[in-house]
C-alpha cells in the first residue's frame, strides 16, 4: 500500500456520528474512506436503548436543546436543518419503520438495535465510501494550519483534504471509546475541557444502601431533587429509579449525576444531599390526608400492613422506620404530628450521596473538544483548515433519551456533508 495514498475525506471513527458523517460524505459525492480501530462498527449503537437503540427524540429543536445541558445551544442551527424529524425520515428511507414510545424516544418497530446499526452501515456502502476495520489511528497531519491527512500506528500516511474525528469520548470503552481523540485535538491547538462522568448512577455510602435494605427496590415516576452545599436546588428531575446495592441508578439518577458531579468539584469532593418525592402529583399535606384515611379505614391492623396498599412493604418499612413510627401502630394509637412527618418524608425522603460511578462506566462523557472553538453551522475547526469533530469528543452531552444519539447524528451530517462540500469545491 503506498504511503502517498489519498482520500479527498477520512472519517475517524465507525460510532453513530462516525457512520452518519461517512455516509453524508459518500452520498454527497467526495471520496470518503472511514477507519475504525476496532473489528466492528456500530458497537455503540448496538447497546443503545437497552438493545433496542433509541434513533431520536421526537422533539421540536428548541425543546431538544433543552434536554441537551452541556452546550445544547451549540446545536440550534445543526439540529433546525437536520434534527429529529430528518433523522427519523432518513431512517424510514432506510426501510427502518419507528414507532414513538414515552417522552418521545423513537426506536424501531423491530425493537433490535442491529437492525438499525445494519442499516445504517448498508447506508455508508451505498454512498461508495471505503471502509477499513484495525486501522489505528496515531495522530493528525496539518501544514500552513491545513489538515493533510492521518498518520497510522504502523507509520502508513494516508493523505486527505478534510479529516473527521468522531473518535467518541471515554464512555463505555469496551465499544472503543477510550478518548484517543483527545490528544489529537490539543495537538491541533485545540482545549479539551474537563473530562467527567455524566448519565451514571450514583453512589452512597448511606447505612440502608450498605445494608442492602432496598436493593433492587423500583420506584416509578419520582421527583429526584440535587441540592448545593447551601441549600439551593440544582435540579429537579422526574422519572423511575432503583435502589442499587452501590447507591441510587435509572433514568432519573442518571440525570441529576453532572449535578452531583460539578457540585462535589465545588466542594472539595463533599457528600451531596439528594431528595426523593415518592408522590410528586399531591402535597403532603393531601398525602398525609390520604395516609391518615387509609390507616381509619382499618383500625385494628398495624400500619405496615396498611401501607402496602399504596406503596412498596420495604419502602413503607424504611421510611416508617426514618420518621420513628413503630410498623405495629394501629391508626388509635397513631401520633398525628409523627404521621404528618412521615408524609413530608415522602414528600422529600434524603439520601446523602458521595460521587458517581467511573466516567468508564458512564453511558455519556461530559467534557471534551471546546465548542467555542468549532463552528456550528459545518462542525469545521476554526484553528485548523478542514479538520471536524463530531459526536462525543465534542463538549456536548444530553440526558437519556435519544438526546445524546440526536446530537451525534446531527453533528455527524453536518460534519460529512460541509466537510464533501469543501473538498469538491477544491477539485
Amino acid at each position: 500500500m503506498s504511503s502517498q495514498e489519498f482520500y479527498e475525506v477520512i472519517v475517524i471513527g465507525g460510532g453513530p456520528s462516525g457512520l452518519m458523517a461517512a455516509a453524508a460524505a459518500g452520498h454527497a459525492g467526495a471520496g470518503t474512506l472511514l477507519l475504525d480501530k476496532g473489528s466492528k462498527l456500530g458497537r455503540k449503537l448496538g447497546i443503545s436503548g437497552g438493545g433496542r437503540c433509541n434513533v431520536t427524540n421526537n422533539k421540536e429543536p428548541e425543546e431538544l436543546i433543552r434536554y441537551i445541558p452541556g452546550n445544547g445551544k451549540f446545536l440550534h442551527s445543526a439540529l433546525s436543518s437536520f434534527g429529529s424529524r430528518e433523522i427519523a425520515a432518513m431512517f424510514e428511507g432506510l426501510g427502518i419503520r419507528l414507532k414513538e414510545e414515552d417522552r418521545g424516544r423513537m426506536f424501531p418497530v423491530s425493537d433490535k438495535a442491529k437492525s438499525v446499526v445494519d442499516a445504517l452501515i448498508r447506508h455508508v456502502g451505498e454512498g461508495g465510501v471505503a471502509v477499513r476495520m484495525n486501522e489505528k489511528v496515531a495522530g493528525l497531519l496539518f501544514k500552513d494550519g491545513k489538515v493533510k491527512g492521518v498518520k497510522l500506528t504502523d507509520g502508513r500516511i494516508i493523505r486527505s483534504r478534510a479529516v473527521i474525528v468522531a473518535a467518541g469520548g471515554k464512555s463505555v470503552p469496551h465499544t472503543g471509546s477510550t478518548g484517543d481523540a483527545y490528544p489529537w485535538a490539543e495537538d491541533a491547538g485545540h482545549t479539551v475541557t474537563e473530562l467527567y462522568p455524566t448519565e451514571v448512577p450514583l453512589t452512597s455510602s448511606e447505612p440502608f444502601i450498605r445494608s442492602r435494605e432496598l436493593q433492587g427496590l423500583s420506584l416509578r415516576g419520582i421527583v429526584m431533587t440535587v441540592w448545593s452545599a447551601k441549600g439551593k436546588r440544582l435540579t429537579e428531575q422526574e422519572g423511575d429509579m432503583i435502589f442499587t446495592h452501590f447507591g441510587l441508578s435509572g433514568p432519573a439518577a442518571l440525570r441529576c449525576s453532572q449535578y452531583v458531579v460539578k457540585e462535589r468539584k465545588k466542594t472539595s469532593g463533599q457528600p451531596v444531599k439528594v431528595t426523593l418525592d415518592l408522590y410528586p402529583d399531591r402535597s403532603a399535606d393531601a398525602l398525609y390526608g390520604e395516609l391518615l384515611g387509609l390507616a381509619a379505614s382499618e383500625p385494628k391492623k398495624a400500619v405496615k400492613n396498611v401501607l402496602p396498599a399504596v406503596m412498596q412493604d420495604r419502602m413503607a418499612e424504611y421510611a416508617l422506620a426514618c420518621a420513628d413510627i413503630n410498623p405495629m401502630t394501629t391508626y388509635d394509637n397513631l401520633n398525628r404530628a409523627a404521621w404528618l412527618e412521615f408524609a413530608r418524608l415522602l414528600k422529600q425522603l434524603p439520601v446523602m450521596v458521595d460521587g458517581t460511578l467511573s466516567i468508564e462506566e458512564a453511558f455519556v462523557t461530559g467534557g471534551g473538544v471546546h465548542v467555542k472553538e468549532i463552528s456550528p453551522a459545518t462542525m469545521e475547526s476554526k484553528l485548523q483548515q478542514g479538520l471536524y469533530f463530531c459526536g462525543e469528543v465534542l463538549d456536548i452531552h444530553g440526558f437519556t433519551g435519544g438526546y445524546n444519539i440526536t446530537a451525534a447524528f446531527t453533528t455527524g451530517y453536518h460534519a460529512g456533508r460541509s466537510a464533501a462540500e469543501a473538498v469538491l469545491r477544491q477539485r
